[in-house]
């Protein structure tokens, strides 16, 4: 039998010590959940690509331009249902901080090739209808305070109009999208009013097409069509790649490097540092009882009990430090996506990462309870009376 009256007064023995190592742990755990999020969010778009998207880009470089002619006979690839260009704008809102992904796209061939996406606000005919229109993303708008029907400037810094003024964007719409490989931090805007303005000395900018998106008809391979693709500009004159969505995603998440292996050394690292902390507090917490658990022997407690007992305090101790963590990293997940989005899109602190961090949270409770209790279980009743305080 465990006194848990006694396990909760032993704690509050030195309420600094125990408040300083709860909010310590609390640190340790929120982080634990920041990073783990982090890698989450950087795999999103890879784990929920679409399986029938085909994304063709130059193999020089994904920032070399394709010429606009590759469209037309991409279309006539066997297995090619419908395309979409993609061209990154490379701008930014008011000043350069603000940045986050511009695309000129096709306006009626992304509804059709990206299905997940959907609008919330707004309407597809409006954007249609309209050269001057753009889609925005629901992150991106509620950041900026932007609504549809307003006016959305953006300076192009890769795109740069010739008398130096901002582009003039009109808000047809608001977007949210179903998957995780479509972010909602990005603006997409008419493919048909960026070559416009380039062809009448309006802006200047490079020319050409960044990346292809091919939609393969239901019954076609996207093996087959990315080997198509590939033969039939193997000659030039740009020389292209095609690949599947899940892997032109992965391009992004390497050239960031490492992330992940970053992410997970710095968590161990905190894991570890807590450990130890733990460990510490719990060894004074026990030598400081050593007495106290000589008395409750002589009354008759078991070894067992007096196991349990400093066992349960480690539990306590973690427990309490883990859950303020853990509540910590659900309660910032809005502000840190918000804060993060253009270079995290998807940021959420995922339930199987709530799990990761209790069980890391019970595991270190394991680690810095079982010496303290193994050493009280296995005092006798005079060595422990002996103790000095």
């Amino acid at each position: 039998m465990i006194p848990f009256t006694l396990v909760t007064k032993n704690l509050a023995k030195h309420k600094l010590r125990f408040v300083l190592t709860v909010l310590s742990l609390a640190v340790a755990i929120f982080l634990l959940c920041v990073l783990r999020s982090l890698v989450v969010a950087l795999n999103a778009g890879v784990a929920d690509a679409a399986a029938n998207r085909v994304i063709v880009q130059s193999k020089v470089s994904l920032f070399v331009q394709m010429p606009q002619s590759y469209g037309p006979k991409l279309k006539l690839v066997d297995g090619v249902s419908s395309l979409v260009r993609w061209n990154w704008f490379g701008g930014y809102y008011q000043d350069p901080s603000n940045f986050f992904a511009q695309f000129a796209t096709d306006p009626k061939e992304l509804f059709d090739v990206y299905p997940e996406l959907y609008l919330v606000d707004g309407t597809k005919e409006a954007f249609l209808a309209d050269r001057k229109a753009c889609l925005v993303g629901a992150e991106t708008a509620a950041k900026y305070g932007i609504q549809v029907g307003d006016s959305f400037p953006i300076i192009g810094a890769l795109y740069p109009t010739t008398d130096g003024s901002a582009w003039d964007f009109q808000v047809a719409g608001i977007y949210r999208s179903k998957k995780k490989s479509l972010d909602e931090n990005t603006l997409f805007f008419h493919y048909d009013f960026l070559e416009k303005s380039l062809e009448s000395g309006a802006a200047s900018g490079p020319d050409g097409v960044g990346i292809f998106v091919l939609k393969v008809a239901p019954g076609y391979q996207p093996v087959e069509v990315m080997s198509e693709v590939d033969a039939l500009f193997e000659n030039g004159p740009q020389v292209v790649q095609a690949t599947s969505e899940s892997e032109f995603q992965a391009q992004f998440v390497s050239m960031v490097g490492n992330v992940p292996l970053l992410v997970s050394s710095i968590g161990g690292g905190v894991m570890i540092a807590i450990l130890l902390a733990v460990l510490n507090t719990m060894l004074m917490s026990a030598r400081e009882q050593t007495r106290d658990i000589g008395v409750l022997k002589a009354l008759g407690f078991t070894d067992g009990s007096v196991f349990g007992i400093l066992i349960l305090q480690a539990f306590v101790l973690c427990g309490l430090g883990g859950a303020l963590g853990i509540l910590l990293a659900k309660m910032s997940e809005p502000g840190m996506a918000r804060a993060i989005g253009s270079m995290f899109p998807g940021y959420q602190v995922t339930m199987p990462t709530l799990l990761e961090a209790g069980g890391a949270t019970l595991a270190i409770g394991f680690l810095a309870g079982i010496t303290p209790a193994l050493r009280a279980r296995a005092l006798s009743v005079i060595d422990a009376l002996r103790a000095v305080r």
